[in-house]
């Protein structure tokens, strides 16, 4: 017995719900920013229904192609007004952390959460794709993160096969030369974290300067709300000493959890129920001295977490 086909409009939002776990992804590491990612995401929306309503439309043959074009050169286009607003950010600008159960705690189900949970780069490299031009960053998270050929990307962005292997070839250059490839074992992350914020909270300085790389650098990341520097602290003897002073005072009280942020496994610092901090480490290829610490307190960036066991 045949079925009664479906409305358009209902095929439609059906097609876009199943792109859009993918399409999130695309453009949060294209823009590092969850609030103008679910802007792009709308804006998709929107262009997508008015395709399919559009009088005398034809069916779309791959959707998810067409979704991806849409997306992407709608995160080039927001990329001026992002570019725009970090000229007058007070301090180091940091992503928008995507933040996530631990590998062995249970997933949530809901679907911002499967978004949290889509293939994401750490918060290190998301710093290191900042420094990028829009279109560089663009092919970047295609062709290295989602595997697109260039082929496909050429077609995503209106330019010539050629072009985008150029750019291409300059991104990965510009990348590998300021993050080499490594990835530093989850279990040694989360334990050099723990380690970590036991030295900082308790003012040990000798802890301090020896779990950290002599070119560490520090980015803390307020936005003149919250607690960070006017730009990034570079060196040990500097860093421990700033964390040995502080630390101990602006963490009395807080509570940390344990989570996934961006892929790695980090620490989220709770005023009560209200997210204060995330932190992130970066380890050195050894693994076992830290290189990076990015802390985000922008209350802003942290606005879509909640303090609750399970919450984001």
């Amino acid at each position: 017995m045949s079925h009664p086909p479906q409305p358009v409009a209902h095929t439609a939002t059906q097609v876009f719900a199943d792109h859009r776990e993918l399409l999130f992804s695309i453009v949060y590491n294209m823009l590092g920013s969850v609030s103008d990612t679910e802007d792009v995401l709308q804006e998709t929306w929107l262009s997508w229904a008015a395709r399919h309503e559009a009088e005398g439309a034809e069916a779309i043959g791959r959707p998810r192609a067409y979704l991806v074009r849409i997306a992407v050169n709608g995160a080039l286009a927001h990329r001026a007004a992002v570019s725009r607003r970090r000229e007058t950010y007070v301090g180091p600008w940091l992503p928008e952390p995507l933040v996530g159960p631990l590998g062995d705690a249970p997933a949530p189900a809901d679907g911002e959460d499967a978004a949290v949970r889509a293939e994401s780069v750490s918060m290190a490299l998301l710093v290191v794709l900042e420094t990028l031009t829009p279109l560089e960053r663009g092919v970047f998270v295609l062709h290295e993160v989602f595997g697109y050929a260039h082929t496909e990307i050429a077609e995503i962005l209106g330019r010539s096969p050629a072009a985008i292997r150029q750019l291409a070839h300059r991104a990965r250059e510009h990348v590998h030369a300021r993050r080499p490839r490594y990835e530093p074992d989850p279990q040694v992350r989360r334990q050099v974290t723990e380690r970590f914020l036991a030295a900082a909270l308790g003012g040990d300085l000798d802890a301090l300067l020896r779990l950290l790389a002599p070119d560490v650098t520090l980015w803390g990341d307020g936005g003149g709300k919250g607690a960070g520097g006017l730009r990034p602290l570079r060196g040990r003897d500097k860093v421990a000493r700033l964390l040995a002073s502080v630390a101990p005072r602006s963490g009395e009280g807080l509570r940390i959890a344990y989570r996934s942020v961006n892929g790695d496994p980090s620490a989220l610092l709770f005023a009560g129920d209200t997210p204060y901090a995330v932190l992130v480490l970066d380890l050195t290829p050894d693994g076992d001295r830290v290189c990076g610490i990015y802390a985000v307190a922008n209350p802003d960036k942290l606005s879509h977490l909640d303090g609750t066991p399970g919450g984001r």
